[in-house]
């Protein structure tokens, strides 16, 4: 088996000269300990993004607060949902997608308690969700309104993904429901006794993550631009080479074993080149329509940004 080392040369050397592309840009990204942005986390602790003459330093930022530190300028780039760029946009802050990362594929998922089957169920009842703005509080918006459902239907209570799996499981918060994420969702998986998943991103296919970063950034390094794109696929190559390696890094960034990382990383699908491509040739453009038309019915934005696609840029995949 390769060594970490071998394989990060070996993914650099795919990417070529490095210094052609980054000459040591410092760039500093927000995100969370959501499983589907640990190829970041990786490229980071493999040395990928120094290879590629990146000085990069990873945040962990709630989701909600992460427009503000993009804001303030104390972060350049960010991943976050899809639907995200449109409020953050919507909202003032100027940022610009450059690739998709992945997608949830059971991952996210609204839990409840025994006896409430389905999301009608949850009527009148107490449900956890992130504040306005998260994709936790989008996809909880957007389950509710396929059953026919509103958010004053039910009394939500606001809490982050981590806290709101813990007060579930421990059942002392007096909550029916709660919409969380992996590695988080494993944990009521793991305590079936607590309750059930009655709705996931596999069987409501809405949740996209993807990286981006401010366009005053992008214009103004466009090589380290493409050596962060180049970054992440050479992140997913090394996933490829060496799972075990791989997964003991990202896992430990979460306080998971490698097994424990795998197990949650099952629930997703990281995007390479094929599913980029994909992505931004049909795909997004349709998703955009509607989460604009719910972000506007639920609050969330007040004006869509008139030019959807103006909220990417795929020059960088190329």
């Amino acid at each position: 088996m390769k060594s970490l080392l071998a394989l990060s040369v070996a993914a650099v050397a795919a990417f070529g000269a490095t210094s052609a592309f980054a000459q040591d840009t410092k760039v500093n990204i927000g995100i969370s300990g959501w499983t589907g942005f640990a190829p970041l986390t990786l490229a980071k602790e493999a040395g990928i993004f120094a290879k590629n003459g990146l000085d990069v330093t990873i945040k962990k930022i709630p989701q909600k607060d992460r427009h503000l530190a993009i804001a303030s300028g104390d972060v350049q780039c960010a991943a976050t949902t899809v639907e995200t760029w449109i409020v953050w946009n919507a909202n003032g802050v100027a940022t610009t997608q450059l690739f998709k990362m992945d997608q949830g594929m059971g991952s996210d998922g609204l839990v409840a308690r025994p006896g409430i089957d389905k999301v009608e169920d949850l009527k009148g009842k107490t449900v956890a969700a992130s504040a306005p703005g998260t994709s936790p509080h989008f996809f909880l918006s957007w389950a509710l309104k396929k059953a026919g459902m509103k958010l004053s239907d039910i009394k939500l209570v606001t809490l982050e993904p981590a806290p709101a799996a813990n007060a579930f499981v421990a059942g002392n918060a007096g909550l029916d429901g709660a919409v969380t994420y992996e590695p988080y969702l494993s944990l009521v998986r793991n305590k079936p006794e607590s309750g059930r998943l009655i709705v996931d991103s596999l069987n409501l296919p809405i949740v996209f993550d993807s990286f981006g970063c401010t366009p005053k950034f992008i214009k103004e390094n466009p090589k380290a631009a493409k050596a962060l794109v180049e970054s992440y696929f050479q992140a997913l190559d090394m996933i490829a080479a060496d799972k075990t390696k791989a997964f003991t890094i990202m896992g430990a960034d979460v306080k998971q074993t490698a097994e424990q990382f795998e197990a949650s990383q099952a629930k997703i699908k990281w995007a390479d080149r094929a599913a980029n491509e994909k992505f931004f040739n049909g795909e997004i453009q349709a998703f955009n329509k509607d989460a604009a038309a719910l972000l506007l019915e639920i609050g969330v934005i007040k004006q869509a940004p008139a030019n959807l696609d103006s909220l990417y840029d795929t020059s960088f995949l190329k």
